[in-house]
């Protein structure tokens, strides 16, 4: 089992209006799972399967609480139900496409959530720490006062451990980084990354951030990413590039570019992964990290539990709290 096939599975499906409709696009991910098993068997035992963030639904109303009133779910839900069934039955590893999640304990509050879901059932939710700020108006868990929930999980399975992030999530390092730290072999990225910072030069973000987060982690990513037309996911286009990388940067497989429902395939080896870990001195760079040499992470920047469940999350929210950080850095000159 530590030597075995990752999927990137990445969707073009029409985007749903309210959340009775979600189950076709639910339907649509489960046949893909299927084909990338069946399909891909002669040549790999595929094991894991990831889908692209907002593959249920993306956030289409402009506040938490016309989300709230359209599409959100709470998680677990009869969908992840669905994807339990799928994993026990061919003994898979699928990190879902993102919900828009609600939570009776956060009322009036949208989170941005992906499942690993594996034969053994639901193994963790990740719950978007770095929303695309001003657009999104999912909460943060960061953001929210008394939240006390692990902000970054790993799951440890028979074909490695496995922790993920969403999106916007990997222009931060520490994001990754935090993974590592908790022992993440396998880092997954579940996005919903628009053009033009995709898999094409001069601003291919996509291809460049999934490798370099892969070498600085000695860790191998599995990236899917939305591949909608613009007709169905405006107002922007997406442009794919669903990737598998190694440990050392190396793309092991990448979609061509473009919008369209597309499944790349790679092997990967979690044996070869712990041999190099242990094995070196050099290029190891969480065994290299000067901690304390960093006294920025010890300065708060944007604010933690400044979020209430009264509040109706905004866009104009999110600016005016980026605008005061702003300016506070620009007052002591460091902007």
């Amino acid at each position: 089992m530590l030597r075995c096939g990752a999927a990137a599975c990445q969707v073009d499906q029409p985007n749903p209006q309210e959340r009775g409709e979600i189950g076709r696009n639910t339907s649509r991910m489960l046949e893909m799972i299927d084909m990338a098993v069946e399909g891909y068997g002669p040549f790999m035992d595929i094991r894991l399967l990831v889908f692209p963030e907002f593959g249920h639904a993306a956030p289409i109303y402009p506040t938490a609480r016309g989300l709230l009133a359209k599409l959100t779910l709470p998680v677990p839900n009869e969908h992840t139900e669905r994807y339990q069934a799928k994993a026990r039955e061919l003994g898979v590893y699928i990190q879902t496409a993102t919900f828009l999640e609600e939570d009776a304990r956060w009322p009036g509050k949208v989170f941005n959530t992906t499942c690993l879901i594996g034969p053994e059932g639901l193994l963790y939710k990740y719950r978007k720490v770095n929303p695309w700020i001003p657009w999104e108006v999912h909460a943060s868990p960061h953001d929210l006062e008394g939240y006390e929930e692990e902000l970054f999980p790993v799951a440890r399975t028979p074909i490695g451990n496995i922790g993920a992030a969403i999106c916007y999530d990997w222009l931060f390092p520490e994001a990754l980084r935090q993974l590592t730290a908790k022992g993440a072999e396998i880092l997954v990225r579940v996005s919903a990354y628009m053009d033009p910072w995709g898999a094409t030069p001069p601003m291919d973000w996509w291809t460049v951030v999934n490798r370099c987060r892969a070498l600085e982690n000695a860790a191998y990513v599995v990236a899917a990413n939305q591949g909608a037309a613009l007709r169905r996911y405006a107002p922007f286009s997406w442009p794919g590039g669903s990737m598998v990388v190694d440990y050392d940067g190396r793309i092991l497989a990448q979609a061509d570019p473009g919008p369209g429902e597309k499944i790349v395939v790679a092997p990967i080896d979690i044996g070869a992964l712990r041999h190099e870990r242990r094995r070196r001195i050099g290029h190891h760079p969480l065994a290299h990290l000067r901690s304390e040499a960093y006294p920025v992470y010890r300065e708060c920047f944007y604010p933690p539990g400044q979020r209430t469940a009264a509040e109706n999350h905004t866009a104009e929210m999110n600016r005016q709290t980026i605008e005061a950080v702003k300016k506070r850095l620009e007052d002591e000159g460091r902007q």
